[in-house]
C-alpha cells in the first residue's frame, strides 16, 4: 500500500513523541574517542535516542510536528537515518518490522473509521500534548470524541 503522507505522519508522530527516549545499555567493544572524550573499552553507554530525534542538524523543525520531514519534493516517502525510535546498531529492536506494520494498520484503521475531535467547548489549542516523563514518555490523559465516519 502506497500512502506516503500517512507514513510520514506516523513517522513524525514517532519522532516527536518517542516512547522510549533512552535505549537499552550498550558496551563499547574497543577504546574510542568521541568529540574529544576518551571512552574506554567495556564502558557502559546509554544511547539517548531523543538527542538524535530532536537534533537541529538533522531536522528542519525538530520541535514541531512536520510530516514533510519524511517527504521528498515530489511527496514521496523517504527514510531518514536520524529516525531511530527502535534503537540503533546491532541491538536494534528485533520486532521493529512487525511493530511498524502493526502501527500502520492500527492508525490507518482508526482514522478510516473515526474522526477524533476535542469534546464540545474545548478547542484543539487547549489540548495539552506535553508528555508525562518517566522511564518512558507517556501521553497525558485527554478527553476526546471518536465520531464514527459515514
Amino acid at each position: 500500500m502506497n500512502l506516503p503522507y500517512t507514513d510520514a505522519v506516523i513517522h513524525e508522530s514517532q519522532r516527536l513523541c518517542n516512547l522510549v527516549p533512552m535505549a537499552i545499555p550498550h558496551r563499547t567493544s574497543r577504546d574510542v574517542s568521541l568529540h574529544g572524550y576518551f571512552i574506554k573499552e567495556g564502558t557502559t553507554v546509554f544511547p539517548l535516542l531523543t538527542s538524535v530525534l530532536y537534533d537541529e542538524s538533522e531536522w528542519e523543525n525538530p520541535f514541531t510536528f512536520t510530516p514533510s520531514h519524511f517527504l521528498d519534493q515530489e511527496g514521496k516517502f523517504v527514510r531518514r537515518d536520524a529516525f531511530m525510535p527502535f534503537s540503533a546498531g546491532r541491538r536494534v529492536c528485533l520486532g521493529e518490522g512487525l511493530a511498524r506494520m502493526e502501527i500502520f494498520l492500527f492508525i490507518t484503521s482508526l482514522l478510516q473509521h473515526f474522526r477524533f475531535t476535542p469534546p464540545p467547548g474545548v478547542s484543539e489549542d487547549e489540548l495539552d500534548l506535553t508528555p508525562v516523563v518517566g522511564f518512558t514518555l507517556s501521553p497525558s490523559p485527554q478527553k476526546l470524541c471518536a465520531v464514527r465516519r459515514q
